[in-house]
């Protein structure tokens, strides 16, 4: 990913938590952002799905927690949150889910097996207030059915999206990230070049093996959820996805197993930093 990719006369947006935003019908992003490479930001995000039965899909960042629960709690009542989806457990997914479990008393938790054992001494989860879906299973919130849906790329074994079948939008957990110039709701308002760098190096930071794997296989699971009758995609790293540009990130997923892969910061980058007086990410 190279600087010119970044327009230098975009404004600095402010990092943290965002105002929620409507992806399509009953379902609205909490943004977050954090600086990012040349400028850019990171985003982090989680989602709030109304309906018959409300569902929080992941929980935001434990050291965002006060806005997090402000902005998720201005799109539903704590109290009517009936489901609680945990797309895996990394820490920018799970960092607020005690807090959440405990402000809403009538939700399940949907996971799986694997996040338990692997979360074991970090949280108490409780066992009689869950619901286990692996890949390809689903469950019904009264006026639609979810589908548990493995995305093509993941950094983590419990990963599982989630697909709501009433509306048409796919949660690509770690799946379709890119770069943001600030908080932009829809990625056809990110510069061409930045996205277009930017989801082949996100992809390949969370899953380098990519280039590992037969690429045959590899399609087929791409193949998988361009199948699905996806209206948008929204994902812990990105901005909502649709139309064309949807379409050109299938694309570029596939060939994700032939790309070179893009060098990452080493230790004369970490040095540099501490000679610029950086002390924290």
């Amino acid at each position: 990913m190279t600087t010119s990719t970044l327009d230098p006369q975009v404004a600095p947006s402010p990092i943290g938590v965002g105002t929620p935003y409507r992806v399509g019908p009953d379902t609205h992003v909490i943004p977050e952002l954090v600086a990012g490479p040349d400028g850019a930001f990171i985003p982090l995000n989680s989602m709030v799905i109304t309906g018959a039965e409300p569902i929080i899909v992941d929980t935001g960042n434990e050291l965002s927690r006060a806005d997090w629960m402000e902005a998720a709690f201005s799109i539903v009542d704590p109290a009517d949150v009936r489901w609680v989806f945990l797309s895996h457990d990394d820490h920018d997914h799970i960092g607020n889910l005690p807090a959440v479990l405990d402000a809403c008393p009538n939700a399940t938790l949907v996971t799986n097996w694997f996040t338990v054992e692997r979360t074991v001494r970090a949280m108490e989860l409780p066992l009689h207030r869950m619901r286990w879906v692996n890949d390809g299973e689903s469950f019904d919130a009264g006026d639609r059915t979810f589908v548990a849906v493995r995305p093509p790329i993941f950094d983590g074994p419990t990963t599982r999206g989630l697909y709501d079948s009433k509306t048409g939008i796919y949660w690509a957990v770690d799946s379709f990230g890119s770069l943001l110039p600030g908080f932009v709701t829809d990625t056809d308002d990110v510069p061409a070049d930045m996205w277009r760098d930017s989801f082949t190096f996100f992809a390949q930071l969370v899953s380098p093996w990519t280039t590992m794997v037969d690429t045959a296989k590899f399609a087929a699971s791409v193949d998988r959820v361009a199948r699905l009758d996806i209206t948008a995609v929204a994902s812990g790293h990105g901005a909502a996805l649709r139309g064309g540009r949807l379409l050109r990130s299938i694309g570029m997923l596939r060939e994700l197993t032939s790309q070179p892969i893009i060098p990452v910061p080493g230790q004369a980058d970490l040095d540099a930093m501490l000679l610029a007086g950086i002390h924290a990410a």
